[in-house]
């Protein structure tokens, strides 16, 4: 993995998010994601489309669902990247993870009331 491929992968902020996300929950379905992240199916898959082909995530079809994790092959450099930042801007996902506990996520974190 190039260190430029890499940030230009997450250049984008639901791109970003989406990936913070599962690097927390180390799986998502899509659905999870629409509703965390309060976008349309065509728009969620469009940007988990676009990771894939940065080879930062893999996908795995469970019925009608698509669940997403982080690469297996994604380098330890870039894990730490993603941990740390997740870890260092609470504030960053607060909203997605509010929306994912309300829809039953359990280990949604750092979350409103």
């Amino acid at each position: 993995m190039d260190p430029i491929q890499f940030f230009k992968c997450l250049a984008q902020d639901t791109r970003l998010k989406s990936l913070l996300l599962i690097e927390q929950h180390q799986e998502l379905c899509v659905c999870d994601l629409i509703d965390a992240l309060a976008l349309s199916q065509p728009k969620v898959s469009r940007h988990l489309a676009e990771l894939r082909k940065c080879e930062l995530l893999v996908d795995e079809r469970r019925g009608k669902w698509v669940y997403y994790k982080l690469h297996p092959s994604l380098p330890h450099w870039a894990k730490q990247i993603l941990a740390t930042t997740r870890l260092q801007n609470p504030s960053f996902l607060h909203e997605e993870l509010c929306r994912l506990q309300t829809n039953g996520i359990a280990d949604a974190t750092r979350c409103c009331p």
